[in-house]
């Protein structure tokens, strides 16, 4: 099961690194959050930004990448980014997701959809 974020109008970069900050720290709340896409870029390597940002050493930024590799191959047609899950979410799951992307994202201003399928 996937989590999908379709980002409408400007700042989409902005949004995706908003997006990829999420993941990282959702997966350490939520360890069923195994998987996040960018723009159908299987395991990307996490920015140097982005790491400092967080606090994560080089080694810890592996071990997230390692983890963070999809095994079921892309399928993001016409969204921007996915979260995947390790077995269906529940309800409070998703709200936990959610109120995490709306959180990064409500700064930047853009508008999104978010579906889980």
């Amino acid at each position: 099961m996937k989590t999908y974020v379709k980002i409408y109008g400007p700042p989409i970069l902005e949004a995706l690194k908003a997006l990829e900050r999420v993941a990282i720290e959702i997966s350490k709340e939520l360890p069923e959050v195994c998987f996040y896409d960018i723009l159908g870029a299987s395991a990307i390597p996490l920015e140097e930004e982005t790491m400092h940002i967080l606090g994560l050493s080089s080694e810890e930024a592996r071990v997230y990448r390692e983890k963070l590799i999809s095994k079921s191959g892309w399928t993001l047609g016409d969204y921007d980014f996915y979260f995947e899950w390790t077995r269906p979410p529940t309800f409070e799951q998703l709200k936990k997701l959610i109120a995490k992307i709306d959180e990064a994202l409500k700064p930047l201003g853009c508008r999104y959809t978010v579906t889980t399928k």
